[in-house]
């Protein structure tokens, strides 16, 4: 290749077009970060101009450097136009071609007619000699900006309204606003000219890029790559779109054709918004990549890697470029329509409740995976089935405060699974692949573990309001069983407590004045004690007793809070509860609903069951693999003996605690022995109640709660 350091008067003064091809990305430089910053140095230098004598030819202060631009010249018949295609720098030469012709139209109505014209030559070609009236252009953009291109270079006419807001658009108005604004001098011709001047001197000759001509054998798309230039970030899939058309080219495709029935949507506001992602906003069609390379590739890819992986997927297999765009574009289309699926579908009940609601895009390539599978290889019912299972498995554990850490490792080793596996079995192998981890960062979650976590939990402080609306929001579905109730139960409701936060101020003559106040103040932050309604209710009406008659008794108001939730809201969970409590709303049926609701929740979200002894989840193989000592444990745990752990039974008996924080070391002084190596690697172990440490432990009226096999320690509750 050839590298040299042109001026803009050299670059543009011939009659040459530089043309930008289709797949390049759109123009998207803006004011903030690239057109002020520009415009800055440019007025700058026309000021040091100012300062001395203001010429053609005059000696030049310092230039300005504006950055690199990579050429290629395609061949060009004789007798027509030259033409470069820009490999690389196709936003600058377009922001200099807008600011040229910017500049121009200020020159040729406040400056000399010398100046408009050296401006003028640099933005047009001989319209005698250009057969195609685009021709006429310098620098032709790609073909989503082309129309607002046109529009902004025309200024005999105004932008339509339709074009506005394109940042080409944006751009040529910015400069034009900007150079009138610096370079008029109201009342004042002959200042006004001679600062056009300068302005119209330090845009043709002191301004620089380096511009690199390709020569036959060089890779263009090497040197597009590893450039390095001020300017807005190149998106991964700008990387990966330049790739795959540069390619396509070499292979002697229509890429023409290719970019309009594969590439172009892609290039659409909607791809190239910036979204949320955890604490990052990251444009929507890297994320989409990210995924789509995820789904295929079967192995974590970090973000700043998306280009690469694709680049070395693309080289190791080097299958035929179109299918891979098609691909692209199908399954494009796929996670484009994500958010259109019915409320009430498999697919939109995961993609609100897994995705969205408990923030677990990561399982999206999971998601991608099934739904690209056609109908002929994968049945409703089966992909149904998988995404209940995993949906399952995500809520139990979001619910029992699991860690979430390895989800992403699982996705991928599940997606291995399916891979390996005929796609008319996926609801059979992803159901098979869950139930048979073992880890305590993949254990998926038993009935009696869900219910254990839910009876003790605060959910309201517990959990993030997103989640917990979502699990009230599915126990109000699930009441729903005649499915002409649609849309099912509406979304963004708020959370209301059925016994209020504030209970002292009118609730207390109503309650059992034996309760400990704190254990109340806990209590009603569990799920029993929470419900939804349309409106929020105002504190007055929140607050107020649960009876009609309780409220008028102490000049309250005609009506409770047992009306009042009636009055805001047509749900079923609050007609439950009106039913339930027609007199009173006390603790005990906070705690009665609370073990309801729990029980439901594993009816909404089943888990199939796994018959095994002792360790709940354990795999066969993992089992067999136990010591003899624990072999012996599970054995007798099956036959219903306990009296190796008869001493822990008569510990807690003698007890007169209800809370027994106890470490593992304790619980062996008191027992007289080791605890079974599952007891310290499981964390089912503790909820397993038919074990025979779960029985000794029963049989002295305690259970379980809050074990950590981190710090090694279990907290033993009275039943």
């Amino acid at each position: 290749m050839q590298a040299r350091t042109l001026t803009p008067a050299a670059i543009f003064g011939n009659q040459v077009r530089y043309v930008v091809p289709l797949f390049q990305r759109p123009y998207v430089w803006s004011e903030e970060d690239q057109w002020a910053p520009l415009w800055d140095d440019v007025h700058r230098i026309a000021e040091q101009l100012l300062a001395g004598p203001v010429g053609y030819g005059t000696p030049q202060p310092p230039v300005h450097f504006l950055g690199a631009i990579v050429l290629d010249q395609p061949p060009t018949p004789t007798g027509y136009i030259g033409v470069r295609h820009v490999v690389d720098g196709q936003q600058r030469l377009t922001t200099l071609q807008l600011m040229l012709d910017a500049a121009e139209w200020v020159a040729s109505r406040h400056g000399a007619a010398i100046d408009a014209q050296a401006l003028k030559v640099l933005v047009l070609n001989e319209s005698a000699i250009t057969p195609n009236p685009y021709e006429v252009y310098k620098v032709w953009p790609t073909d989503r900006d082309q129309d607002a291109f046109l529009a902004a270079m025309d200024n005999s006419t105004d932008v339509p309204p339709d074009l506005e807001s394109s940042p080409v658009a944006r751009a040529h108005q910015f400069f034009t606003k900007a150079i009138e604004k610096w370079a008029v001098v109201p009342d004042d011709a002959d200042r006004t000219i001679a600062r056009i001047r300068a302005l119209a001197l330090t845009l043709r000759e002191h301004l620089k890029m380096v511009v690199i001509d390709l020569e036959p054998g060089d890779n263009a798309q090497v040197i597009f790559e590893t450039l390095n230039h001020r300017g807005a970030p190149l998106l991964a899939a700008d990387l990966i779109k330049n790739l795959v058309f540069q390619t396509a080219a070499g292979q002697g495709l229509d890429t023409a054709e290719l970019y309009n029935r594969y590439w172009r949507e892609l290039d659409s506001d909607y791809w190239r918004q910036k979204v949320a992602r955890g604490r990052q906003y990251i444009p929507r069609i890297d994320i989409f990549v990210n995924y789509w390379l995820v789904m295929h590739l079967r192995h974590e890819v970090p973000a700043d890697r998306i280009f690469v992986e694709f680049r070395d997927h693309l080289v190791s297999g080097q299958p035929a470029i179109e299918p891979i765009l098609a691909e692209l574009a199908q399954d494009a289309a796929i996670y484009r329509a994500l958010d259109s699926h019915p409320a009430r579908s498999a697919v939109g009940r995961f993609h609100y409740r897994a995705i969205q609601a408990l923030d677990s895009a990561v399982v999206t390539p999971f998601l991608l995976a099934l739904l690209r599978q056609p109908a002929g290889a994968l049945t409703v019912a089966q992909r149904d089935k998988a995404l209940a299972a995993l949906e399952s498995w995500l809520i139990r554990r979001a619910v029992c405060r699991l860690t979430s850490k390895d989800i992403n490792r699982l996705i991928i080793d599940l997606l291995q699974r399916l891979a390996d596996a005929e796609p008319s079995s996926a609801g059979d192998v992803t159901e098979a692949f869950l139930l048979a981890q073992t880890a305590d960062s993949r254990l998926w979650p038993t009935d009696a573990m869900v219910v254990e976590a839910l009876t003790s939990m605060p959910a309201y402080k517990a959990l993030l309001r997103g989640r917990l609306r979502m699990l009230l929001e599915a126990i109000e579905d699930h009441r729903r069983t005649d499915k002409s109730e649609q849309p099912g139960c509406p979304r963004g409701l708020t959370i209301e407590h059925v016994m209020p936060q504030a209970w002292r101020e009118h609730w207390a003559p109503d309650l059992d004045p034996d309760i400990d106040p704190a254990k109340r103040d806990q209590l009603l932050h569990t799920l029993g004690n929470l419900t939804l309604v349309n409106n929020k209710l105002n504190p007055a009406l929140s607050n107020r007793p649960w009876t009609d008659a309780s409220a008028q008794s102490r000049k309250l108001g005609n009506s409770g809070k047992r009306s009042e939730l009636l009055r805001h809201s047509t749900l079923k969970i609050n007609a439950d509860i009106v039913e339930m409590a027609a007199e009173r709303w006390n603790d005990a049926a906070v705690q009665q609903r609370t073990a309801k609701l729990a029980t439901v929740l594993t009816e909404i979200w089943l888990r199939p069951s796994q018959e095994l002894p002792s360790v709940v989840i354990l795999a066969n193989a993992e089992l067999d693999a136990l010591p003899t000592a624990e072999l012996a444990d599970v054995e007798s745990s099956t036959n219903g003996h306990t009296s190796k752990y008869q001493p822990i039974t008569e510990w807690l008996k003698a007890q007169t605690a209800d809370t027994l924080p106890l470490t593992f070391t304790e619980m062996e002084d008191v027992l007289g022995q080791l605890l079974p190596p599952s007891a310290r690697r499981h964390l089912p172990y503790w909820y397993d109640h038919q074990n025979s440490l779960g029985k000794a432990i029963k049989a002295a009226g305690f259970r379980p709660q809050g074990a950590d096999l981190t710090a090694e320690q279990v907290t033993l509750v009275r039943d």
